[in-house]
């Protein structure tokens, strides 16, 4: 469903957007308004990724672990991404990102959904379940060189 609408429904959602601005202002000024929105686009990319390329910096010499500054780095290359698109409803989309106060908004869902998806064994999301051994008890423990189970502790 997902993919649909990302490469049906969206793309047709855009197309129309961009008819109806030239069926309004007219063809040249449409495209120059697109070229136009492209190049603060990339000047706010690039302003908003040294911003938080300096803020990661900071981060790792204070010995903190940059979490924050990830995620803003990982929403501003995805606004970066979308301002390549021509269109109106991705730059809008791409320049709410970019802007800090609207990305705070968007860095809190993704964290959430990042949290929502660690399991409850400390990992990032790559199983929900257990580790189990070859024979499938819970609790076995395998060694990392695939050598057979030690059984429980």
């Amino acid at each position: 469903m997902v993919l649909f609408l990302l490469f049906i429904v969206f793309p047709v959602v855009e197309l129309y957007v961009i008819i109806r601005v030239g069926s309004s202002i007219g063809f040249l000024n449409t495209l120059g308004l697109i070229v136009l929105v492209a190049v603060l686009g990339s000047w706010l990319v690039k302003r908003e990724g040294i911003r938080v390329w300096t803020k990661f910096n900071r981060s790792v010499l204070e010995g903190r672990v940059p979490t924050r500054e990830i995620v803003d780095g990982v929403l501003i290359m995805m606004a970066g991404a979308l301002l390549l698109v021509p269109g109106f409803v991705t730059d809008v989309f791409a320049l709410l990102v970019l802007f800090p106060p609207t990305r705070l908004v968007f860095r809190r869902m993704l964290m959430r959904r990042a949290e929502s998806g660690m399991t409850i064994m400390g990992g990032f999301g790559v199983s929900q379940h257990p580790p189990q051994s070859r024979n499938g008890r819970l609790g076995d423990v395998i060694d990392t060189d695939g050598t057979e189970p030690h059984g429980e502790l």
